[in-house]
């Protein structure tokens, strides 16, 4: 079977539906999009890994097996998603050492929180694919890719994230960049990753 390489589009989630969280992947040669129901931790630990600029002050999980691994010599050369049964997708993380590969049992959204953190590269077979893409081309009209993933997002979650601005975000943008800037640090120091976000989003906005 064929291997198709994906890359990470983004996490979508909804405010009416509390900790549904959907990881979006979309195939590196292709328009279809793979949607993964990931929970509220594993969508953290990844958003702070596509997030370069927002350190905890203490290692996730993740993070600590990066570092145990780092320690041991331990590499993760790939992710694999090679199976899907009654909508759960199943991972493989192939590691080396000493030029011995070895292949680990992982959940997916585990294998992709890693595979971040190690610049490895994530697959699929091209029958999953095939099986659990959406794709939205051959539509009467054509789409700008904007659109496309807003219908996407809207497939995945019930109401998305082009709901009315929360009162948060209004507060942000009466911020200054310096004042945003501040409570950026105060949110990574208390380890409340999902203020961060926000925070990182309206400063860049700005720049």
């Amino acid at each position: 079977m064929s291997l198709v390489r994906l890359n990470i589009k983004g996490i979508s989630y909804s405010q009416t539906q509390n900790g549904a969280y959907a990881l979006i992947l979309s195939e590196v040669d292709g328009d279809r999009k793979l949607p993964i129901v990931i929970g509220a931790f594993e969508a953290q630990s990844i958003a702070i890994a596509l997030e370069k600029e927002i350190k905890p002050p203490r290692p996730l999980t993740h993070d600590l097996f990066k570092n145990f691994a780092d320690r041991f010599d331990i590499q993760v050369k790939q992710v694999i998603i090679h199976k899907l049964v009654d909508g759960v997708f199943y991972s493989s993380i192939i590691c080396e050492r000493d030029s011995i590969e070895e292949i680990i049992d992982a959940r997916t959204s585990d294998a992709i929180s890693l595979a971040l953190r190690f610049n490895a590269p994530i697959f699929t077979y091209k029958n999953i694919l095939d099986k659990a893409g959406i794709y939205l081309k051959g539509t009467d009209h054509d789409v700008s890719k904007e659109a496309e993933d807003d219908v996407l997002v809207d497939q995945l979650v019930v109401e998305e994230e082009e709901e009315k601005p929360s009162a948060a975000s209004n507060d942000y943008k009466k911020l200054s960049l310096s004042e945003l800037n501040s409570l950026l640090e105060q949110a990574v120091a208390a380890e409340d990753y999902e203020a961060a976000a926000k925070i990182r989003d309206e400063i860049s906005k700005r720049n």
